[in-house]
């Protein structure tokens, strides 16, 4: 009998049963903890791979949405945070101590694919050495990087000597096999179709791709660091705008505001929530604009058309977002508990504007179909490329459109609800080819369903009590956790699950701020999708994932 035939492990008519846990795992836990959106196990660094094991085959923990690593005085720390496609509020994390002096422990690589990067940059920025990892290298920083900048003896000013070796020809004499016909080829940092600053390390067996190894870190900001020198009330607010700075600005926001408002127990009034959900979904738009037409532009360059078409459009919502925030790109609009101001005066003719451009939408998706959608070359170049099955995308961690484009009926919004999303109307959209059409599919879609959010919102402001429009709630101005408090929490961004893990110190500052970008998990999935394919169909594979760099690295 298989999970999906039986009860998991675990499960009751309430939730999640944790001692119920802690006896199908036995006497691998040594200890358990508690934090704000789940309870947390502590096993021994050699005990990870059968705790996982055993926690997604028993208890259908199938998502491992982000790892966390830290140090502490007396110990190394890490932290895998754990849930399920199926239901998203059943959340368990699994807390590995590993030794001061030399911290290694398991992998959990060959459990779920997606630990395979989080733990090369837990490595490679905090310094835990994961042990049987089939390929723990660095993967932010380069490889002659010295010493690992979040670790607590790390010296900032230390010089960083690349000796010359280390780019050495790869075509020499000893790195070439005669009788074979692969052939090594490099495919960006600087190409356009790379999105950015993405170096593809690409493998050709003839015509076909072979092996791909995304070389990633070249836009590496540390945003982590910079978020833990803030205070939680007024200095780290505007730096998501950065993480994905392709017009997601509120989403990243919103995803910073939930962890901290968990953190320090604030609520939102129903009046700001409802103005955060119409600019989350103006963002998304924006966002999913830019995808369709720089991915139509990979497929077959079509720059006048198209792409212009999508750009013209994304500007529209960008005039709205401009009126809303008063910024076209870092809007920098959220507060702790709600917004920073009300919509912008005259309220009729914002209203006016947003409805002009609602109104306009279903004939600019109808025109994009018959652009892109029927278009037999773009449709040969992207039906049945870059397959992603389910049972990948989920040991991959994917989420969002890439996510759902194979099938996976999963979206934050709806399966653990914020904002005012549980009180509208809108539809989860799933596409079951899992293939680069699929995922164009999902995003046209999306946008409908997000003018459909806004249009309601729109509705309810225009008709909320001038006295009841309370834009934030009384928030202190100085914030201070109690200390080792814990918790992670997340929201559907533009990608997919943007997530936060943050730990209180005592301080007004954060003692360690973790981000979960949904493209780096994503991103981590190319090699699997981009086998046996040839170079334009990774091309395309790529332009399908909607990665932005800097998210990716941070």
């Amino acid at each position: 009998m298989s999970l999906q035939e039986r009860q998991p492990v675990g499960v009751t008519e309430d939730g999640l049963d944790y001692d119920a846990l802690a006896d199908l795992l036995g006497d691998r836990v040594i200890g358990r903890e508690h934090h704000l959106n789940a309870e947390g196990f502590v096993v021994r660094p050699t005990d990870v791979e059968e705790t996982l094991e055993l926690l997604r085959d028993e208890a259908g923990f199938d998502h491992l949405s982000c790892l966390t690593a830290q140090e502490y005085e007396d110990r190394y720390e890490s932290i895998y945070h754990l849930t399920k496609y199926d239901d998203r509020t059943q959340e368990l994390s699994v807390v590995v101590p590993a030794d001061p002096e030399d911290p290694v422990s398991e992998s959990a690589a060959g459990v779920y694919e997606t630990a395979n990067w989080h733990e090369r940059e837990a490595y490679d920025l905090v310094g835990v050495d994961y042990d049987d990892h089939p390929d723990l290298r660095r993967i932010l920083l380069p490889e002659t990087w010295q010493g690992h900048p979040l670790a607590n003896d790390y010296h900032q000013d230390r010089p960083q000597l690349v000796p010359f070796q280390e780019h050495k020809n790869p075509l020499e004499d000893d790195h070439h096999d005669a009788e074979s016909d692969t052939m090594f080829l490099n495919i960006g940092p600087h190409h356009p179709a790379t999105h950015g600053v993405l170096h593809l390390k690409t493998t050709l067996d003839g015509e076909q791709v072979a092996d791909v190894d995304p070389d990633i870190g070249y836009l590496h900001r540390c945003e982590e660091q910079m978020a833990q020198q803030g205070t939680y009330r007024h200095q780290i607010m505007p730096y998501p705008d950065r993480w994905d700075y392709a017009s997601a600005g509120l989403l990243n926001e919103w995803a910073y505001a939930r962890v901290a408002e968990d953190l320090n127990d604030i609520e939102v009034p129903e009046y700001a929530q409802v103005i955060r959900t119409m600019g989350a979904e103006l963002c998304r738009i924006a966002a999913h604009m830019l995808a369709v037409g720089t991915f139509a532009l990979d497929i077959y360059g079509d720059f006048t058309a198209i792409f212009m078409y999508a750009m013209r459009d994304r500007e529209k919502v960008q005039n709205i977002l401009e009126d809303l925030t008063g910024q076209r790109m870092m809007f920098n609009y959220f507060r702790l508990g709600g917004v920073v101001w009300d919509l912008p005066e005259p309220r009729e003719e914002f209203f006016e504007q947003t409805r002009d451009f609602l109104d306009d939408l279903p004939e600019t998706l109808e025109e994009y179909h018959d652009l892109i959608t029927n278009n037999e070359i773009f449709q040969k170049r992207v039906i049945d490329t870059g397959v992603l099955d389910p049972e990948d995308a989920k040991s991959y961690g994917c989420t969002g459109p890439v996510a759902r484009a194979s099938g996976i009926d999963y979206d934050l919004r709806r399966d653990d609800p914020y904002g005012y999303y549980d009180e509208l109307d809108w539809d989860v959209i799933t596409e079951n080819g899992g293939d680069n059409y699929s995922r164009f599919l999902v995003r046209m879609q999306e946008v409908e369903q997000s003018a459909r959010i806004i249009e309601q919102c729109v509705d309810l402001l225009e008709d909320w009590p001038e006295d009841e429009r309370t834009i934030q709630s009384n928030v202190p101005r100085t914030l201070k956790p109690e200390p080792d408090t814990e918790t992670y929490r997340a929201v559907e961004g533009a990608k997919g699950e943007l997530g936060i893990y943050v730990r209180s110190d005592g301080t007004d500052k954060p003692g360690r701020f973790k981000i979960r970008s949904p493209c780096f998990s994503n991103l981590s999935a190319l090699e699997s999708m981009s086998e046996g394919e040839y170079v334009p169909d990774l091309v395309a594979t790529l332009g399908s994932l909607d990665v932005i760099l800097g998210e990716v690295d941070r």
